[in-house]
């Protein structure tokens, strides 16, 4: 099997060649090249130790030298370079106590996760698969190398990355591993917040988010998002819904495009539903309130897995407004341009977009030509300028204070009167008529 390398792969691993060492391009990076598919990054596996690899280059940093890996610098790009290890007994179900370097290559690939991400190639030897990864690439099979017990035990991440490959490639859990994920999935307790979040961000941003559902017949959302285990099985007997709100999450999942914010969204946007559930005397079940208590719930998640300050914003706020319907006619969706953020407006239409699609089909084609139509009002305000913030205002707090308004809370509540009169009507957008406004308000 031949493998296209990037020159300055080639170029790194040709000159620790030259000296003497074997080197290989290794994991992902021959996994996605494989399966035609575009590696993100390359990393090199070698037999030398980080002192002699740093010999023979001129630029390098020690990002991990502790456990033998060398960024090796060429022009603007950069690649890891790890010797050969092998890792001593885990304590922690994440740190080896120890790395050793060995200057086998088999056991170095022996120490890695998963079949498909321990092979190894170089040009003259070609393709190092010791461990089975072609055939399980060939059979669509997520495997662990050996043992998937003492691979779990070692980092207990593994078991929720065993999720994030199935969903990112869309291949079953193989029996044995899928055994082991669910009898130690209780170990991921000890894995750090960001470590989780990445992992959970990368599932949900794959081709197939609805392995999530994976990860809870596994009993992992039971340790890393009980919220989800909550929204299983809970009925939604409407007109408006045809599946659980489990299913119909997936299936909003599904509807959305592949970014953070947005599939965050929807994997968030009915939690509140289970707490929030009513049943009328006609056996109809009601939700209402739900986007708040959804809200809240996004937040407190989001926070517990450090999501950054600015995600958890834009998010929690989405969530919020998921829900949040009106006839479209422009004053109308000014004022939700307003509300929502003229910057997220075009996400909130998606979720909207895709919430309806998940649903019934009762009212479906109404709900769907409400959201193109508030879209086209939206994009209209955008080319007209159509004043919706109070950056857009004909005036400001200075023009205030000289119409002899204090400073201070009196002047925010009037701007804030005076967007919404704007809202209701662009034309008003003018400093005299603002003023005019403001001085009968204050009987001038």
């Amino acid at each position: 099997m031949k493998i296209e390398l990037p020159q300055k792969v080639t170029m790194i691993i040709q000159n620790l060649q030259l000296h003497g060492y074997e080197a290989y391009a290794v994991g992902g990076c021959v996994r996605d090249s494989i399966l035609a598919r575009r590696p993100e990054d390359w990393d090199i596996t070698t037999s030398a130790r980080p002192d002699e690899i740093k010999k023979l280059f001129n630029r390098t940093v020690d990002t991990g030298i502790e456990h033998g890996t060398v960024t090796v610098l060429i022009g603007k790009d950069s690649y890891e370079v790890t010797t050969y290890r092998i890792d001593g007994a885990y304590e922690d179900g994440r740190h080896p106590k120890e790395v050793r370097f060995t200057r086998s290559l088999k056991e170095d690939l022996r120490r890695r996760d998963f079949t498909i991400n321990a092979m190894a190639y170089n040009d003259e030897v070609r393709l190092v698969d010791i461990f089975g990864g072609m055939q399980d690439l060939n059979h669509h099979l997520i495997r662990c190398v050996g043992d998937p017990k003492e691979r779990f035990s070692e980092d207990a991440l593994r078991i929720l990355r065993a999720v994030r490959f199935s969903s990112q490639l869309n291949f079953p859990i193989e029996s044995k591993t899928a055994e082991a994920v669910k009898e130690l999935a209780p170990t991921l307790k000890n894995i750090s917040a960001e470590r989780i979040q990445a992992e959970l961000v990368k599932l949900l941003v794959s081709p197939h988010p609805e392995r999530i559902r994976d990860a809870y017949e596994l009993g992992i959302t039971k340790v890393i998002l009980p919220e989800w285990d909550a929204m299983e099985g809970v009925e939604q007997n409407t007109p408006h819904h045809q599946y659980d709100v489990a299913e119909h999450t997936i299936h909003a999942l599904k509807n959305v495009k592949r970014d953070k914010i947005l599939r965050l969204t929807m994997l968030f946007h009915d939690m509140g539903k289970p707490e929030m559930k009513t049943t009328d005397e006609k056996g109809r079940d009601h939700f209402k309130g739900h986007a708040l208590v959804s809200e809240e719930i996004a937040r407190k998640v989001m926070r517990r897995l450090k999501f950054d300050n600015d995600t958890v914003k834009k998010v929690t706020r989405l969530v919020c407004y998921h829900d949040y319907r009106a006839e479209a006619t422009p004053k109308n969706v000014r004022r939700a341009m307003n509300r929502i953020g003229v910057e997220l407006f075009p996400y909130y239409l998606a979720v909207r977009m895709a919430d309806a699609k998940a649903q019934s089909s009762y009212r479906r084609r109404e709900k769907i030509e409400n959201i193109i139509e508030t879209r086209r009002l939206y994009q209209k305000a955008l080319l007209t300028g159509e004043c919706v913030t109070l950056r857009q205002l004909a005036v400001g707090g200075r023009d205030l204070m000289e119409l002899g308004m204090r400073p201070g809370r009196e002047i925010g509540s009037m701007l804030s009167e005076l967007l919404e009169y704007v809202i209701d009507d662009p034309k008003r957008n003018k400093k005299e008529i603002l003023c005019d406004y403001v001085k009968e308000k204050l009987g001038l």
